[in-house]
Parts: C-alpha cells; sequence; structure tokens
C-alpha cells in the first residue's frame, strides 16, 4: 500500500505536470488518476476537490522551505534574511513553473478560487517571515504578511519568465523589492528620532529593520 505522504507527492506531481500540458482548468480529476495509474478514490481520501491539491502542494512547498531550518545568522539584516527565505521557495517551485504559470492564469479568471489560494498564500508567506526571524503575528504582523504578498506577487511574474540557471532576474526583482519596501518602512513617520535622524522604536537596528514589509 502506497504511503499517504507519497500519494500526496504523486497527486500533485501529476496535476501540475497536466496543468502544464493542457490547463488547469482543463485538467479533470480522472485525468489525474489516469496519467498517475491511481483510482479516484484513492484522490479523494487526499484530495476531496482539485482546490485541496492546490493546497496541498502549497503545503508541500512550505515543509521544503521550512525544513532548512530558521535563518537566523546574527550577521545578517531581516531584509538578508528574508531574501534568502524566498529565494529558496522560488528554487523550490522552480520544477513545477510551467503549471504554475497555467494555475495562475486560471485563478485570475476564477475569483473564488483565487480567493481561497489568497488565504493560503498569505498563511504560507506568514511561515516565510517566521523562517527569516521577523515576527508575523500581531497588527504588525498582518502588514508585514500583506506587504510581503505584494512583493511576492510582483517578484513571481518575473520569475515565470525567468530561464537563467542562477534564477539571476528572479534574484534582482526580489532583492530591489525588498529594499524599496525597507526604505519605505524607515520613511514612516515615528520610524526615526528627530535629533539625529536614527531609527526609533525599539532602540534595536535589527528589531525596526523586521518591519520592512509594515
Amino acid at each position: 500500500m502506497v504511503k499517504k505522504a507519497d500519494l500526496s507527492r504523486r497527486i500533485i506531481d501529476t496535476a501540475l505536470s497536466l496543468a502544464g500540458e493542457k490547463g488547469w482548468r482543463a485538467t479533470t480529476m480522472a485525468d489525474i488518476a489516469a496519467r498517475a495509474e491511481i483510482t479516484l478514490a484513492e484522490i479523494y481520501r487526499v484530495f476531496p476537490a482539485k482546490s485541496d491539491i492546490l493546497k496541498g502542494f502549497t503545503r508541500q512547498i512550505d515543509e521544503a522551505v521550512l525544513a532548512v531550518g530558521p535563518d537566523g545568522d546574527d550577521g545578517e539584516s531581516p531584509r538578508d534574511r528574508l531574501f534568502d527565505v524566498m529565494m529558496r521557495r522560488f528554487d523550490a517551485l522552480t520544477p513545477y513553473r510551467s503549471g504554475l504559470d497555467s494555475i495562475s492564469r486560471d485563478l485570475r479568471a476564477d475569483p473564488v478560487a483565487a480567493s481561497v489560494h489568497s488565504c493560503a498564500l498569505r498563511r504560507s508567506l506568514a511561515w516565510m517571515l517566521e523562517a527569516a526571524g521577523i515576527p508575523s503575528d500581531g497588527i504588525s504582523g498582518i502588514l508585514r504578511v500583506k506587504g510581503l504578498a505584494v512583493i511576492y506577487l510582483m517578484v513571481f511574474r518575473v520569475w515565470l519568465t525567468d530561464d537563467s540557471a542562477d534564477l539571476s532576474r528572479t534574484m534582482a526583482a526580489l532583492d530591489s523589492r525588498l529594499r524599496q519596501a525597507e526604505q519605505f518602512s524607515n520613511s514612516l513617520p515615528g520610524r526615526r528620532r528627530r535629533s539625529g535622524g536614527k531609527t526609533s522604536g525599539t532602540g534595536s537596528p535589527e528589531a525596526d529593520e523586521a518591519g520592512i514589509t509594515a
């Protein structure tokens, strides 16, 4: 008997492959079952709906990124740590790029499905912040997640067409957006002391930089 984790990955990989070939909307559960050489009942036990396959895929990518452990190098700024975490995510996504291109186009035409996926994405990005050592809870955390979501979606569009071996275009776009977010955060009222222009708040530059997407 196939283990549930192995079956889940098999279904996800097959679904993403088919999405790249014929489009996500045109891919049926029957197509996935036939290609994966399993029964519809086996798919149903793991993923009762197609949207559940996307949730499972998102979780699979989250686990791949988080398995590396928290990025807590004291010599790096929060922005640098977040850059490393997000690039690990794009690296993990790369084998599925063709399928994700199809899925992203179909989601734009389906507001309900897009809304469901948006909730899952925000959850994932909260974990990416935590992996970078940046708090994701409370009002500040919610704002950071929303800000990171905007950055992620902009960079995702670049990544979809980035055919460089080292994802150099993706890295450049991500670095640029994170720097812009950091500069914006530091320019907000109350972020600087009135005298000397030093960062205010906690008194710790690193703690203040943690609000880069707030």
